[in-house]
């Protein structure tokens, strides 16, 4: 098969291979899906060309993964023009920059579930064991890649590459056919998060999910109590802790790097929403409320989120009890606490005796003493609540908090005040007065 690469790539491509030698190196996954689709894999934050690489391990080399080794070489022989070169101890990967080319290399490993979304055991294995692993079958594909095809190809100044595809699971064949399958018929049940990563790729690559990949996935949600870890009778004990990082961290990879509202859609679509929580996967609104959520930040021009994060929590907003799946999921400090916020926000609106409508001091006033954060109102506001309430909240948020006493400190000062408390009461009564004047 020709296989187009771009000159900087084919050389970082032949140091390694040199390296591993006499080891077999192949170019996997997203790698290889992209250049079948005529494209290159891409890091989406830095744009730069974006290469997985396994090698297989030595029989001679058990304890060391030959992903280290080859790192090591690499470091040794090109010294500081090696921008990059980061080992993982825990999973025998390195990452490496040469030259602009970023290169995630893996040891060619198998893996298993002890229990359904648990973390998988993991050992060395062959390159047919890789590809096993691996989630759908457009994924699943390898390039070995030769010394003398790369050397020939260099020498000749040739974009083309010519090497042996290896596709087991018939990942091409999809690839035609528009189609995402996943590799086994127990995949979904070992790491439920691939439905997640499916949606990722219909709505980047406008692929759609196969009749037998959408069975799977109804037939595990039926067969396992997703929601709290409560076991249904007879059925699994419950969810594993390490499920929800996992779930995060796709979530966060789709509301991040691809058409969110488009894969949202999917989720929604293929009853995967379950997966968060029952409310969510029945709510019609997740897009209305996210764009306003996006739009209200900007607005308030408040020290930046990353998206991910703060689309994440406006996703949780509608819950009763959204610090719960927070919990679970693993979110961030940052993200907690303004859930947390959020929590505390409507419970202050529900008091008996607060009446909206009235002063805008004393909302003002009871939001910034009881440390209510500008997101919080932002959560409060596109998940609820209506009405007069909702005018007050607004305005806080884009003009009464920003608005300070119209006398400074300083002109109090040259008044006479004195410093201390007093002249910080004065300050808030002046402030309490110029708010009362604005309109509700």
């Amino acid at each position: 098969m020709l296989i187009q690469l771009d000159p900087p790539l084919r050389r970082a491509l032949q140091l390694v291979v040199e390296a591993a030698a006499p080891l077999r190196v192949a170019l996997v996954g997203g790698a290889v899906r992209d250049l079948l689709l005529h494209r290159v894999h891409r890091d989406p934050w830095r744009g730069l060309p974006d290469l997985d690489l396994v090698v297989e391990q030595s029989g001679s080399e058990p304890g060391t993964p030959a992903a280290h080794r080859i790192a090591r070489q690499l470091a040794e022989l090109l010294g500081h023009s090696l921008r990059r070169c980061q080992l993982h101890e825990e999973f025998g990967t390195a990452e490496l920059d040469i030259d602009g080319v970023l290169l995630d290399l893996a040891t060619a490993r198998r893996e298993w579930y002890e229990e359904p979304g648990a973390n998988p055991s993991v050992c060395y294995g062959s390159l047919a064991d890789d590809l096993a692993r691996r989630d759908l079958s457009i994924n699943a594909i390898a390039l070995l890649l030769d010394v003398e095809q790369l050397e020939r190809a260099e020498s000749a100044h040739a974009d083309a590459l010519e090497s042996q595809l290896l596709d087991p699971f018939g990942g091409r064949e999809d690839l035609a056919a528009r189609r995402l399958r996943f590799l086994h018929g127990h995949s979904l049940q070992d790491d439920p998060t691939r439905i997640v990563r499916a949606a990722r790729y219909s709505a980047r690559l406008g692929l759609e999910l196969a009749p037998e990949a959408l069975a799977q996935w109804q037939h595990t949600l039926a067969a396992w109590p997703w929601r709290r870890g409560e076991a249904k009778p007879g059925g699994s004990p419950g969810v594993p802790p390490s499920l929800g990082s996992r779930l995060r961290k796709e979530l966060e990879l789709l509301l991040g790097r691809e058409p969110w509202p488009r894969a949202l859609e999917l989720l929604q679509h293929w009853q995967a929403l379950e997966l968060l929580d029952p409310v969510i996967q029945h709510d019609r609104n997740w897009r209305r409320r996210l764009r306003w959520a996006q739009r209200l930040l900007a607005l308030t021009q408040l020290p930046a989120w990353p998206q991910e994060q703060w689309l994440m929590v406006a996703l949780l907003a509608p819950l009763a009890d959204p610090l719960a799946l927070a919990d679970q999921l693993q979110l961030a400090h940052r993200s907690q606490l303004s859930l947390r916020g959020l929590v505390r926000l409507r419970e202050w609106l529900v008091k008996p005796g607060l009446e909206p409508g009235g002063s805008p001091a004393q909302l003002s006033l009871a939001l910034e003493r009881g440390g209510l954060t500008p997101e919080a109102v932002i959560l409060a506001l596109v998940s609820g609540p209506s009405g007069v309430w909702r005018r007050g909240l607004l305005r806080w948020l884009l003009r009464w908090r920003c608005l300070a006493s119209p006398t400074s400190a300083r002109q109090l000062l040259e008044a006479g005040y004195a410093a201390g408390p007093a002249l910080g009461e004065k300050l808030r009564q002046l402030r309490g007065e110029r708010l009362d004047q604005e309109r509700w």
